[in-house]
C-alpha cells in the first residue's frame, strides 16, 4: 500500500526512542519525544521554507498583517509499521486552506465550485443590492425630506404656540386693565382664543398629513431594503447550517459526526479548523494509526491571549473538546491529569486562629473549593474540621496551583464583614513569584483588563473592550540561583491576574515559573501568597500575617 500524500517520513533517527504506551491526552500534556522530533522538523521547515508568504511577525522587514499560527504534528504508523508524521495548521495559512506539506481541511468551503462559493456570490449580490438602494438618490432624498419636513413642522408649530401664548397674555392684561368690559367685548376675547386653538389644530393636521406622506414614501423604500436583508439573513442561516452539516469528523471506527451533532446546535466560530481535528481526520481517512500528537505556536503573540514562539500548547476546550471526544473514541489515552488529586497527602498549616476567623497556608495543587471531578479542597476539609461553622467559610480563593495565605471566616457575620473589605479593596495581599526571564525594569504598575477566554476556559485574555479593570503593583526582590524573584501586590482580584500580567507582552513578558497555562510547565507554579493584611472586625485592629517562603533557594542581593 502506497504512503498517503501527506505522510512525511522522519529525517532524523528515532533510535533509542520508546513508543508511547498510550495516545496523548490532548488538553494537558508533556509532548512525547516522538512529537518533539516531529515538531522540530516542522519548525525547521517553517524557518527555511519559500513555499508561501505569511507574516508571522518574526521578520521585521516582512510586510503585511502579523498573524501568528498554531501548528500541529501527529506521529502516525502505517499498517506495515512505518513511523511518520502529519503536519497541520489552524485556520488558514497565507489566506489559503491547502499547502502541499500540510493535511487538508476537513471540509474546504473555499472550493471554487463548492456550495459555499456559490452561495457567497448570491450573498455578495444581495449585499450589493442593499448598498445600492441605501445609497440611491431616491432613498437619500426620502430620508432627507422626512427630516426636513419634521424640522420645519416643529419650528412652525412652536412659533405659533409662542404667538398664541403671547396673545393669551395680552388678553389677560387687557381684562385686568379694563375691569368694566361689556359682555360683547368679553365674548370677542373668548372667540379670539377659540379661533387660535382651531388654527393650531389645523396647522398640526396639515403637517401631520405631509409627514405621513413623507413617511409612506420612506417606508416603501425601507420595505424594499428590509426584504433584501431578510432574504440575506435566511440565506446566511441556511449556508451556516449547510456548512455545519458538511463539517463531519471521522474516528477510528469510520463513524462520522458533524458540527451540529457535536455541539448540539451552533458551534463556536472556527470550530473544526484547529490543527488537531485536521490531523486525526486525515489519519483515519488513510488508515494511519495515531501514536502521539502535539501543537505549538509559531510567530508573534496575539494582542489578547498569551502565546510564545515555539512553545507547546494543549488543544482548546471550547472548540475542540466535543470534536476530539468523538474522534478519539476507543483509543487508549494517557490519564486525564484533571482527575488526579496531587494534594491528598498535603496538609493545611494554620497561621492564625481565634473564635471568629483563621488564616491558613494552602499547599499548592489543593483546590480552594470543590471542583467538578475532585471534591477534596480547603472548603471541604475545613467544613469537616469545623462542622459548627456557619457561612461560606472562604472569604477569597487561590488558584489550585498557587500556595499561600487564605482568610477563613467562621461565621456568616464575620464572612460578610471580611468580604466587604475585599470588595472595597481594603485588604492588602502580597505574593512572591519566580519568573522565567528578566523584566526590563525593577518595579512598576501593570494595568491590563481581563476577561475569560470563552472558547478556552479557564484561560483569561486581555480585552480592552469587555475586560474588567485589573491592576498589579510589582517590584524585584532578589535573585535566586539565576532566577528573578518578584513581589506582586494585586490591587484588584481578577482570575489569573498575576499569571497573565506576568506573562503578557504588555505586562512583564516573563511568565511565572511553572505556569502551565501561560508559560512552561515545571514541578509546580512558583507563585505564593506570602502576606495578608486586614482589619479584624471584632478585635478592632489591623492584622498583618505572613508565612514562610516556600522557594528554598540561595538568596543573592541584586
Amino acid at each position: 500500500m502506497e504512503r498517503p500524500t501527506h505522510f512525511i517520513p522522519f529525517t532524523t533517527t528515532l533510535e533509542g526512542i520508546a513508543m508511547p504506551e498510550k495516545f496523548t491526552f490532548p488538553f494537558f500534556y508533556e509532548p512525547h519525544e516522538l512529537s518533539r522530533r516531529a515538531a522540530k522538523e516542522l519548525q525547521t521547515y517553517l524557518g527555511q521554507q519559500t513555499d508561501f508568504d505569511h507574516n508571522f511577525g518574526l521578520d521585521e522587514n516582512q510586510t503585511g498583517p502579523v498573524i501568528g499560527k498554531m501548528f500541529g504534528v501527529l506521529v502516525v504508523q502505517t499498517a506495515s509499521g512505518e513511523l511518520g508524521q502529519l503536519w497541520a495548521f489552524s485556520g488558514k495559512l497565507a489566506d489559503q486552506n491547502h499547502w502541499p506539506k500540510f493535511v487538508p481541511t476537513v471540509y474546504d468551503m473555499l472550493t471554487e465550485k463548492g456550495y459555499f462559493k456559490k452561495e457567497e456570490l448570491v450573498l455578495n449580490a444581495l449585499n450589493e443590492k442593499i448598498a445600492q438602494k441605501e445609497a440611491s438618490p431616491e432613498w437619500l432624498e426620502a430620508k432627507a425630506n422626512k427630516e426636513l419636513l419634521h424640522n420645519i413642522a416643529s419650528k412652525e408649530i412652536a412659533e405659533y404656540k409662542l404667538l398664541q401664548k403671547q396673545n393669551k397674555q395680552l388678553r389677560a392684561d387687557f381684562r385686568t386693565n379694563n375691569p368694566d368690559l361689556s359682555e360683547v367685548a368679553l365674548h370677542h376675547l373668548i372667540q379670539e382664543s377659540q379661533l387660535e386653538n382651531i388654527r393650531l389644530r389645523h396647522l398640526q393636521l396639515q403637517w401631520k398629513a405631509k409627514l405621513e406622506a413623507a413617511q409612506a414614501t420612506l417606508h416603501r423604500l425601507e420595505q424594499e431594503i428590509e426584504l433584501l436583508k431578510e432574504e440575506r439573513r435566511q440565506r446566511s442561516a441556511q449556508l451556516q447550517n449547510q456548512l455545519f452539516s458538511e463539517y463531519a469528523f471521522l474516528n477510528q471506527f469510520g463513524a462520522t459526526k458533524n458540527l451540529m451533532d457535536l455541539f448540539k446546535g451552533n458551534p463556536p466560530a472556527g470550530a473544526g479548523e484547529c490543527a488537531a481535528p485536521k490531523l486525526l481526520h486525515y489519519a483515519f481517512q488513510h488508515q494511519l494509526n495515531p501514536i502521539a500528537m502535539a501543537e505549538f505556536w509559531w510567530g508573534q503573540s496575539p494582542k489578547s491571549e498569551i502565546r510564545k514562539h515555539r512553545q507547546f500548547y494543549p488543544a482548546c476546550t471550547g472548540k475542540c473538546a466535543p470534536i476530539l471526544s468523538h474522534m478519539l473514541e476507543g483509543i487508549p489515552m494517557e490519564d486525564n491529569p484533571f482527575l488526579v488529586n496531587d494534594a491528598l497527602t498535603k496538609t493545611l498549616e494554620i497561621i492564625y486562629e481565634d473564635a471568629f476567623l483563621m488564616v491558613i497556608n494552602k499547599p499548592e495543587s489543593l483546590l480552594s473549593t470543590p471542583g467538578k471531578s475532585i471534591k477534596d479542597s480547603v472548603y471541604t476539609r475545613l467544613k469537616k474540621q469545623y462542622p459548627e461553622a456557619t457561612g461560606p467559610l472562604l472569604v477569597h480563593r487561590l488558584d489550585q496551583a498557587t500556595s499561600g495565605l487564605l482568610l477563613i471566616a467562621k461565621t456568616q457575620e464575620i464572612h460578610k464583614k471580611l468580604q466587604y473589605q475585599f470588595i472595597s479593596r481594603k485588604i492588602e495581599k502580597k505574593y512572591i513569584a519566580i519568573l522565567e526571564g528578566i523584566p526590563q525594569n525593577n518595579s512598576g504598575t501593570i494595568d491590563l483588563p481581563l476577561r475569560v477566554d470563552l472558547d478556552n476556559r479557564p484561560h483569561q485574555i486581555v480585552c480592552e473592550t469587555y475586560g474588567k479593570t485589573a491592576t498589579t503593583l510589582w517590584k524585584v526582590l532578589r535573585k535566586e540561583a539565576n532566577n528573578i524573584v518578584v513581589e506582586f501586590q494585586p490591587i484588584t482580584g481578577r482570575t489569573h491576574q498575576l499569571r497573565v500580567h506576568a506573562a503578557h507582552p504588555n505586562g512583564l513578558n516573563c511568565p511565572i515559573k511553572g505556569d502551565d497555562l501561560y508559560g512552561t510547565k515545571a514541578d509546580r507554579l512558583y507563585l505564593h501568597a506570602v502576606t495578608l493584611r486586614f482589619w479584624h472586625p471584632i478585635e478592632k485592629k489591623v492584622m498583618t500575617l505572613e508565612c514562610t517562603d516556600p522557594f528554598d533557594l540561595e538568596k543573592k542581593s541584586l
